[in-house]
């Protein structure tokens, strides 16, 4: 997989992920369900990286999560899972615009998502 010398903070590795898988700020912060002006401050170190937002980055983009919250070891996950290689790799492809909709839509998918797992709203 890649092999890169780890920056100095969590801040400045989420950083170097992105700059890694070659996504913007905003194709970045759309994955993870984020504004990019908060993806910005965490770049910058204006902003705390939680473990939450270390879970996230690692289960959306293969990352390991040793990597990027101490430095050590590869950038990415050694075995990635064959879907998540075939999508990155098709995903590559695309036109800017088109991942753009394609990140839209995993958006959307995933608020699905989020209102199935809560289930019905009860009014007692």
């Amino acid at each position: 997989m890649m092999s890169v010398i780890a920056v100095g903070s969590v801040n400045q590795r989420i950083k170097q992920v992105r700059q890694a898988l070659r996504l913007s700020q905003v194709q970045f912060s759309r994955v993870i369900s984020l504004s990019s002006g908060y993806l910005a401050g965490v770049e910058v170190e204006k902003r705390k990286v939680n473990e939450r937002l270390v879970k996230l980055i690692c289960s959306s983009f293969n990352v390991n999560e040793i990597w990027l919250k101490t430095g050590e070891g590869e950038m990415f996950n050694l075995n990635p899972d064959e879907n998540f290689t075939k999508l990155i790799s098709l995903f590559k492809e695309l036109d800017p615009k088109y991942q753009a909709y394609i990140l839209k839509e995993i958006n959307l998918l995933l608020e699905i998502q989020d209102q199935d797992t809560k289930g019905p709203v009860r009014k007692d």
